[in-house]
């Protein structure tokens, strides 16, 4: 009884100074909100509107130069500055422009990409009219990602009407070939390469104004990507004797893969485990949650185990911020009903976290399916690229940007659990930054690579201020 009472003791302790903890520290709103009023708003999206007449699509593998050559008429037109003044390279549809400044020592690179992935689906409006109605650009590429390439595009065309001079090199780089993972943007890295350039900072997409990120969260949020999650395409693959269905064999190809499916989906085999870095995001996320989380995501020095043992199994999205997720996502078989398979398999997606990386997640599923007598075979796979300090210079330069160009906003670093051409230029930069200044609300976010996308353009502003602001407030 006198343990008992101890340790009930040492629990009202705990809790009681966790509470006081979390009353001690202020609440905060992150209550940046685009103006609505804004005259610049409708020209910018009547620019990004003709950026997404013109169909980008890009197909894996096929040689779509000539399409991606009309499309850059478009951008001339647009923004003629950019085009006159400009040192401008192309290589197979891909763009990389140079804008000289004072100093070539700590140049930087804003990035976005050309192309837009296949339409499917029951569209409201067509996928490629770029009308604009509702307070939306309409259409494929409106959200990913042409807005942002109008908007550091149309901010060095306002820069050069102003007659600035960049105080370090500026590039702009934008491939052709993101949405498969081509060969656009390492052509770009290696011209940059063959010509010495290392960049400073590195911008891209990833990250962005998050609207309402998380459970209990509400607002706006500058998350600013510093990693992206490893990934593997894999695939479990069963072997039998066939024959006809009217004999059923036992432990067919079929039922060892379901029981291999079924025991991963419900026994997840990852460790979950919160990275300095993720516990760094709740935390600069914390002052502006509900008072009960709030109150967890104040004193993860109470919370944090049972945050990483209990969230993953009611929360997908926790999940993919804990541990390594594995999707299956393709199956195959025999081609008729009557008809035992010789062989079948499943597919399956992985996004590996830094703790258990590509090589140790592989081989935990590996290990998996020997015990279903399976074999695996990895059909591509990328480990985890580099964090980047996020106490560090380059990264507290970009949200010392933002919150300058967002007032009100509170940032967080963010590892994405999806891939971007900013991956290519790891080789040549240590601070490749993902984040893209425009406001991402859930409609936005399921417009990506979905149906209906759009984009409320009263953010365009903000998102043109933000680049103009990081090639102007350049700390060297």
């Amino acid at each position: 009884m006198k343990i008992l009472i101890g340790v009930l003791l040492v629990l009202a302790a705990l809790g009681a100074a966790a509470l006081i903890h979390t009353l001690t520290i202020r609440a905060r709103k992150s209550d940046y909100v685009p103006p609505e009023d804004n005259p610049r708003a409708l020209p910018y999206a009547e620019k990004l509107s003709r950026m997404v007449k013109y169909d980008t699509t890009s197909y894996p593998g096929t040689d779509q130069r000539e399409t991606f050559l009309g499309y850059h008429k478009i951008l001339e037109e647009l923004f003629p500055l950019v085009h006159a003044r400009l040192d401008k390279t192309e290589i197979g549809g891909s763009l990389l422009y140079h804008w000289k400044g004072k100093s070539d020592k700590y140049p930087v690179v804003l990035m976005g990409h050309q192309d837009v992935v296949p339409v499917s689906g029951e569209w409201t409006k067509p996928p490629f009219s770029g009308e604009i109605s509702e307070g939306k650009v309409w259409g494929r590429g409106s959200v990913d990602t042409k807005c942002s390439c109008m908007a550091f595009f149309q901010a060095v065309e306002e820069l050069l009407a102003e007659g600035y001079e960049p105080e370090q090199d500026v590039w702009l780089s934008t491939s052709c070939t993101e949405e498969w993972g081509g060969p656009g943007c390492p052509a770009l890295v290696e011209e940059l390469r063959k010509r010495g350039v290392k960049p400073w900072l590195v911008c891209d997409e990833g990250g962005g104004l998050y609207t309402d990120p998380m459970m209990g969260i509400k607002g706006n949020f500058a998350m600013i990507g510093i990693s992206e999650k490893g990934r593997a395409n894999v695939k479990f693959i069963a072997r039998g004797k066939g024959g006809h269905a009217s004999t059923p064999q036992k432990n067919s190809p079929i039922a060892r893969l379901s029981a291999f499916v079924c025991d991963v989906e419900r026994h997840c085999p990852f460790r979950s485990e919160m990275e300095p870095e993720t516990r760094a995001m709740l935390e600069a996320l914390a002052p502006a949650a509900s008072f009960p989380i709030r109150l967890i995501l104040e004193n993860l020095w109470l919370f944090r185990k049972p945050v990483e043992w209990f969230t993953p199994r009611i929360n997908g999205q926790a999940a993919a911020m804990l541990r390594t997720t594995i999707t299956f996502t393709m199956a195959s078989g025999s081609n008729a009903y009557n008809v035992m398979p010789r062989e079948a398999w499943v597919g399956a997606n992985m996004r590996f976290v830094h703790h258990q990386d590509m090589e140790e997640s592989l081989e935990v599923m590996r290990r998996i399916a020997a015990r279903y007598d399976l074999e695996m075979e990895v059909v591509h796979g990328t480990a985890c690229t580099r964090m980047i300090d996020y106490k560090g210079e380059v990264y507290r330069y970009v949200a010392d940007t933002a919150a300058k160009t967002f007032p009100g906003c509170i940032s967080s670093p963010y590892i994405l659990t999806a891939a971007t051409d900013a991956t290519f230029y790891d080789e040549i930069c240590d601070n490749c930054i993902r984040f893209a200044p425009i406001v991402y609300g859930q409609e936005e976010k399921k417009g990506i690579h979905g149906v209906n996308e759009a984009l409320r353009y009263d953010c365009l502003p903000g998102a043109v201020d933000f680049y103009k602001n990081l090639i102007v407030d350049n700390r060297h």
